[in-house]
Parts: structure tokens; C-alpha cells; sequence
């Protein structure tokens, strides 16, 4: 199978479930929108849950010792959410939506520029940073077929429906960030040989699991945490497993 092909379905999936859901939108009134993203950010609430439980990983344990995966999650979240906001993720990834916005749909008002920019920045982080995303991309890229890719741009394609009843085109915009991020991620797969260990990979997954906590308390308007500056976090999970079994 080609590499890449699983990102290339992903992106259709995107962009028909965002057309979908925008003409399906503007049928509905705003309180059916809004309990629509208050399900999502639920559902959403509930798929962290168990990516996070990856803390409890057997593998990860074994590696690092039974104390450690918690610390682990801990620092990765404390550094990399340092270094995110200092590189100003958050401020970036909403002036990536407000620029693609003022070119896709004009102008606009204030609330319609703030709905597309909040319907890209959720989009792209609940569709780029769960484990399917990591393990589904690399390996794609690394020949094993992209079947957990086709997974999950069925999952993306429904969650894209839900997402633009109420957010708009801004989801359709999301499809770049898709893109970018599993285009990226297959092409590691191509150079890494091998597959991440089970270890490194139960932390990356453990932390993107908290990041998702953070993207459904803002689906569910509770308070609006800066995820994107926490991304990082993924990258400093798996240095640290290495770096704490090393120590042991």
C-alpha cells in the first residue's frame, strides 16, 4: 500500500463530514448546536480517559519502575508546556485559523472570525493528537498498512459533522493541520525502521490523553486551557522514559 494513503482518506473523511455538518448547521438552532459540541466535548472527555490510562501500562512500568510513569507525564507536561509557550503555540495556531479564515470565508465579523479560528484550533488538536494519529502514521510510514488510519478517519469524519454544525467552516481548515501533522509523522515512519517501543509509546499516549482533557473542558466551555502550547509535551514524554531508564 502506498504511504500516505491513510492521511489522504483522513483529509477527504475531514472535509466531507465539515461539509456536512455546516449544511446541517444552518438547519439547526444554536441550543441544538451547542448540545451537539457539549457531546462531543463528552465524548471527547471520555476518549481522553482512556488514553491516559496508558500511565498504567505494563510495558511503561517495567521500563521506568512502577513510580515513575506518573512523574514522567508530570514533567513532560510541565517542560514541554513551558517551551510551548514560550515558542507561543497557542497564538500561532489561532493566527493560522484567523489568516486562513480572512482568505476562505473574507472578513466576517468578530464572532464569526472568533468561531472559525475556535472551530480549527479544536479540530486540529482532537484530530492530531491522539494515539491513533501517532501509531496510525508511522506505520503508515513504515509499510504496515494504514489500517488504524482508516479507523480512525472514520471517527474524524463523524466528529467533523458534530464539529461544524457548530463551529463552521472552520473544521473544513483543519484538514491543513492534518495534513501537516500526519504527513509529518509518516514521514518519520519511513526513516525510523522500526516502530517507537511499546514504553515511549504508553507515555505519548498517557500524555495526549491529558491534552485531550484540556481540548473537552474547552468543547464543554469550562475553561478555555491553551492546549496548543502543551503540545510539546509529546515530543519530551519519550526523552524522559529513555532518560529515566537509563538512570535505573
Amino acid at each position: 500500500m502506498i504511504p500516505g494513503i491513510g492521511t489522504i482518506v483522513n483529509v477527504a473523511t475531514v472535509l466531507v463530514g465539515a461539509t456536512i455538518g455546516v449544511l446541517l448547521g444552518n438547519r439547526l438552532p444554536l441550543r441544538t448546536r451547542d448540545l451537539v459540541t457539549d457531546a462531543l466535548g463528552l465524548v471527547t472527555l471520555l476518549i481522553a480517559g482512556t488514553s491516559a490510562m496508558a500511565v498504567l501500562d505494563d510495558d511503561l512500568a517495567d521500563r521506568v519502575g512502577d513510580s515513575a510513569p506518573m512523574l514522567i507525564v508530570l514533567g513532560a507536561l510541565l517542560i514541554g508546556g513551558i517551551a510551548g509557550s514560550l515558542l507561543r503555540l497557542e497564538q500561532r495556531v489561532e493566527s493560522l485559523g484567523g489568516w486562513l479564515q480572512s482568505r476562505l470565508s473574507g472578513a466576517g465579523g468578530s464572532v464569526e472570525r472568533h468561531r472559525f479560528i475556535e472551530g480549527f484550533v479544536v479540530s486540529s488538536l482532537v484530530f492530531c493528537t491522539g494515539p491513533l494519529t501517532i501509531l496510525g502514521s508511522l506505520n503508515d510510514g513504515l509499510g504496515n498498512g494504514a489500517d488504524q488510519l482508516f479507523l480512525k478517519s472514520a471517527l474524524d469524519g463523524f466528529a467533523a459533522i458534530a464539529f461544524a454544525a457548530s463551529f463552521g467552516w472552520g473544521v473544513a481548515a483543519s484538514a491543513l493541520t492534518v495534513v501537516v501533522v500526519q504527513g509529518g509523522l509518516t514521514l518519520v515512519g519511513l526513516g525510523l525502521g522500526d516502530v517507537l517501543p511499546d514504553a515511549h509509546l504508553a507515555a505519548i499516549t498517557a500524555t495526549g490523553g491529558l491534552l485531550l482533557v484540556g481540548v473537552a473542558l474547552r468543547l464543554l466551555r469550562i475553561r478555555e486551557i491553551p492546549v496548543a502550547d502543551l503540545l510539546p509535551a509529546l515530543l519530551v514524554a519519550p526523552l524522559l522514559v529513555e532518560l529515566v531508564a537509563s538512570l535505573r
